[in-house]
C-alpha cells in the first residue's frame, strides 16, 4: 500500500474539496485524512489531504503528472506532493549548547521523530561525545569573520552530497548567510526564547530576572534573511515569579526550548505546515 500527503493553496473558490476528492476517487485513492482553511483577508484556499492507494502498481510520479495535468494547472493550484516511502532527512547545526541537541536525538534514537539524521554539524568541537554516543556522523566546521564563505561552502557541500531535505539550528550561534537560506527557504527551523518585553544580547534571563517578567516562552520559526522574523511554526510560554532565580528561569526557558523545537520538527517533517506571505497555517 502507498500513502501520499498533498498540500495545496490556491485561489478560494467552490468545488475545489470536490475537484479534488474526486480525483483522488478516480485514481482508486482512499482519502484517511483531510484538513482545510480559508484566509478570508487574502482570500486564499489552503488544504492538506492524505491518501492511501492499494494498487502494486501505483507510482507517485505517474500521479504527480496527472494531478498537474488535469487539476492543478486548471485551477492554478500551488501544490506538493510527499509518498511516505520518503523519509525526511535532517542536518542538525548546534553550537556548543547541549539541551536541544539531547532532546532531539533522544526522541530520535526512541522512534518517535520520522525522519532520518545523517549527520551533525558544529562551529566547536564541545558537543562530539554527544553524537558519537548515539553514532551520528560529526563534522567539526569552524566559523569566524574570515573563514564564514568558506565554512558555509563546506556546509552546502555536505548538505547537497547527503541529499539534505531541512535543517534545524538546535541553538546553533551563528547568522546563517542568505546563500544558505536561498538554497533552502523554508526549509531552515530556528528556536530562540520569547520574552515580554524583548531583551536582546548575550544574556537576556539575566535582564528579564531584572525586569521581574512574569511570562517566558520560546519560539520556533523558518530562517529568512531578516534575523528572527522568519514564519512562526510553534510557540509555548510559562508563567514565571518574583521567586525565580535566574538559574530558575534559565531552566524553565530550555526546557520551553526543547519541547517547542520538538514540536516544530514533528509539523515540518509530517508535513504539516503550509507557508504562505510569512505566515503559516499548521494542520493538525
Amino acid at each position: 500500500m502507498k500513502k501520499i500527503t498533498i498540500l495545496i493553496h490556491c485561489k478560494d473558490r467552490s468545488n475545489i474539496i470536490a475537484s479534488v476528492t474526486n480525483f483522488i476517487a478516480k485514481k482508486n485513492g482512499n482519502i484517511v485524512y483531510l484538513d482545510q482553511h480559508v484566509d478570508r483577508q487574502q482570500d486564499i484556499f489552503f488544504m492538506r489531504l492524505e491518501s492511501e492507494f492499494i494498487n502494486d502498481d501505483f507510482s507517485t510520479d505517474t500521479f504527480k503528472a496527472c494531478f498537474k495535468k488535469e487539476l492543478a494547472d486548471k485551477l492554478e493550484m500551488k501544490w506538493r506532493i510527499y509518498s511516505s516511502d520518503k523519509v525526511p532527512k535532517m542536518a542538525l547545526f548546534i553550537s556548543k549548547y547541549d539541551h536541544c541537541l539531547y532532546d532531539i536525538l533522544g526522541r530520535y534514537n526512541s522512534g518517535e521523530l520520522n525522519l532520518t539524521i545523517p549527520f551533525i554539524i558544529s562551529n566547536h568541537k564541545d558537543l562530539k561525545p554527544i553524537a558519537d554516543n548515539f553514532k551520528i556522523p560529526f563534522y567539526h566546521i569552524p566559523v569566524t569573520k574570515d573563514t564564514k564563505i568558506e565554512a558555509e561552502d563546506k556546509q552546502l557541500e555536505l548538505l547537497e552530497k547527503h541529499n539534505i531535505d531541512f535543517i534545524v539550528l538546535a541553538r546553533y550561534m551563528q547568522i546563517v548567510s542568505p546563500k544558505l537560506i536561498n538554497n533552502y527557504p523554508n526549509k531552515i527551523i530556528n528556536i530562540h526564547h520569547s520574552f515580554l518585553p524583548a531583551f536582546v544580547g548575550a544574556k537576556p534571563y539575566h535582564s528579564a530576572y531584572k525586569r521581574g517578567v512574569k511570562i517566558i516562552g520560546a519560539t520556533s520559526h523558518y530562517v529568512t534573511e531578516e534575523l528572527d522574523a522568519g514564519p512562526i511554526i510553534e510557540q509555548d510560554v510559562s508563567r514565571v515569579t518574583h521567586a525565580y532565580t535566574i538559574k530558575d528561569l534559565i531552566a524553565k526557558g530550555r526546557d520551553l526550548e526543547k519541547i517547542v523545537l520538538a514540536n516544530a520538527i514533528k509539523l515540518h517533517s509530517e508535513r504539516k505546515v503550509m507557508v504562505y506571505n510569512n505566515k503559516t497555517v499548521i494542520f493538525s
